[in-house]
């Protein structure tokens, strides 16, 4: 056996006991975070909790511009599970693909690059851990699953929805949620919860999570659960990963057409820097 197939083994045995152990830890944590909030433990949540969402909602053309410069080289984007293989058992397909802004808080500078006024507004979010474009195909269907900690509030913003939107959904904890360009879903995805895209068009969103509001204790706990999150081998593999696909768009789409001509977010004027850290989200 080479050295790269051992290392392959064990990284892949490292993220099935984190896997096993760390959900089970987590799950039991969940329930004395839900006591932590400050905020109704729904399925899904009414956005009046977040007033910081009105310049999202306001300004989301221009975060679809963004968007839709970036779709002009949509099968460079990578597939989500591309990022995070642990994300095959949901998606093994190609109908589901991502831009990654920022991932366990870091944050990607080629993507500020690309779509400067979506990371701009991203910054503005408290305590913002991941956020990506969220892109799926015609027809994709993505299975129950729940997310990874109580600690976060999850939000979707609207950018391109099919013309029957009531075809295209998703069910959170036995909410059904369509979602309308220019407006926002806020909900607790340790919910069980899975979409469909019966639909013959595109159906892209901003992803973003962050801290949920809760006392004291309850962020305390939190964010040392984030921070143990991000030893692990999930996140590192995850960070390695797109860091080389960060390479490739460089060298596949960026230098092939010339800077000028490849960044299409306004005020973008420079080259993309050297492949950042950004990571990836917690499994969806």
């Amino acid at each position: 056996m080479t050295s790269a197939n051992r290392l392959d083994r064990l990284r892949t045995r490292r993220r099935k006991f984190v896997k096993r152990n760390g959900k089970r830890l987590f799950r039991r944590i969940d329930r004395w975070l839900a006591g932590q909030s400050r905020i109704p433990d729904d399925a899904v949540l009414d956005a009046r909790h977040f007033p910081w969402i009105d310049e999202f909602v306001g300004q989301w053309r221009v975060i679809r511009a963004e968007l839709d410069a970036l779709l002009r080289h949509r099968d460079e984007l990578p597939r989500f599970q591309d990022i995070s293989p642990d994300q095959r058992k949901i998606s093994p397909d190609d109908l589901w693909r991502t831009f990654v802004f920022s991932g366990f808080g870091h944050r990607s500078e080629q993507a500020r690059v690309l779509c400067p006024e979506t990371a701009r507004l991203l910054d503005g979010v408290p305590r913002l851990e991941s956020a990506f474009f969220s892109i799926l195909a015609p027809g994709k269907q993505v299975p129950s699953h729940r997310g990874v900690t109580k600690g976060m509030v999850r939000c979707h913003l609207g950018l391109k929805i099919p013309r029957e939107p009531e075809r295209c959904t998703m069910l959170v904890g036995g909410v059904r949620c369509v979602w309308r360009e220019g407006e926002v879903i806020f909900f607790d995805d340790t919910y069980p919860h899975e979409v469909h895209n019966d639909t013959d068009e595109e159906r892209a969103v901003l992803l973003f999570d962050f801290e949920r509001p809760m006392r004291l204790r309850g962020r305390l706990v939190a964010r040392l659960l984030m921070v143990l999150l991000r030893r692990t081998a999930y996140f590192k593999d995850a960070l390695r990963q797109q860091s080389a696909w960060e390479k490739h768009y460089r060298e596949k789409v960026l230098e092939a057409r010339g800077a000028g001509a490849a960044q299409p977010g306004p005020g973008a004027t420079r080259p993309p820097p050297p492949a950042s850290s950004a990571g990836t989200p917690p499994p969806r």
